[in-house]
């Protein structure tokens, strides 16, 4: 199973639920990426990262914001996008194949920290929407 996890620019809620998801089931090949291009090449914000380590949730110091490609569309069985803005951009940039594959992370909106400046909110939804999935796909 490959999931793909997108927010606006990678460096908030989709590496947070990339290293969420990788942690509850490892044996799933996890990624995230932005819908634009506004933090290409910057680390996982500050925020994120606290929040990791406050959880003791492993992730990849090294993680730079990337943004969804043709390839992520065409290889990703799953595509969970953080709010209903990131949803509609990523049905505009996918393929007509792709679709079927682009959904919300959660019934509603992850709030975005860089704006709220409330990771832990964050998290707790990025989590819920994590267990969610888990239990819809299973292994």
């Amino acid at each position: 199973m490959k999931v793909i996890m997108v927010c606006l620019g990678n460096i908030c809620r989709s590496p947070m639920a990339e290293f969420v998801m990788k942690r509850e089931m490892p044996t799933w090949h996890v990624e995230s990426r932005a819908t634009s291009t506004w933090e290409h090449g910057n680390p996982i914000h500050r925020g994120t990262q606290a929040i990791l380590q406050k959880y003791a949730i492993p992730y990849d110091v090294s993680k730079q914001s990337q943004q969804i490609s043709q390839a992520d569309f065409r290889e990703a069985d799953l595509i969970l996008a953080m709010d209903q803005s990131n949803l509609e951009d990523l049905r505009a940039m996918a393929p007509q194949e792709a679709l079927a594959k682009i959904h919300p992370l959660i019934d509603g909106e992850v709030p975005d920290p860089w704006y709220t400046g409330d990771f832990e909110e964050t998290y707790r939804l990025v989590q819920q929407g994590c267990r969610e999935w888990i239990e819809r796909v299973g292994e």
